[in-house]
């Protein structure tokens, strides 16, 4: 799947028109936040190219690009935790993607094991600043499931 490159539309057109022209950085790749499509709960938040894009478009199953790996992957290819896209918004800008999913397997979109990736708030006395578990368990071993 081609895209519209940014470059040829006006700031108008990318902001107000019906022209997708995802923004992809000098890096080929764009911002994906992910929420769960039914509770608007935060998942995860990656990264994609434009066959990554592509991918999940054209086959409802969200695909995104791993950058410490370099390479495309197709989210829950290891673990069943897959996504299925219901829908799919970009921001002003078109430089940010918001995908809205239904998480499937055991309903963990992190590779801890957890449902979400957010599962620490950050917290400060004014002195230091703390990472504090908001308790949510693993809902798989990622030890098992990845054989680390």
């Amino acid at each position: 799947m081609d895209f519209v490159d940014p470059k040829s539309l006006t700031g108008t057109e990318i902001e107000a028109g019906a022209t997708f022209a995802p923004r992809f950085g000098e890096d080929g790749l764009i911002q994906a936040v992910t929420a769960d499509a039914a509770t608007g709960e935060m998942l995860m938040a990656a990264w994609m190219n434009a066959e990554a894009l592509s991918l999940s478009l054209a086959t409802g199953e969200v695909h995104y690009f791993s950058r410490s790996r370099g390479r495309l992957w197709k989210k829950g290819e290891t673990s069943g935790e897959t996504q299925k896209l219901v829908e799919m918004r970009v921001d002003c800008d078109q430089d940010t993607l918001w995908l809205k999913v239904e998480q499937t397997g055991r309903g963990a979109a992190c590779h801890t094991g957890r449902r979400s990736c957010f599962y620490r708030r950050i917290e400060t006395d004014g002195e230091s600043v703390r990472l504090i578990d908001a308790g949510d368990p693993p809902l798989f071993d990622p030890e098992t499931v990845y054989r680390r």
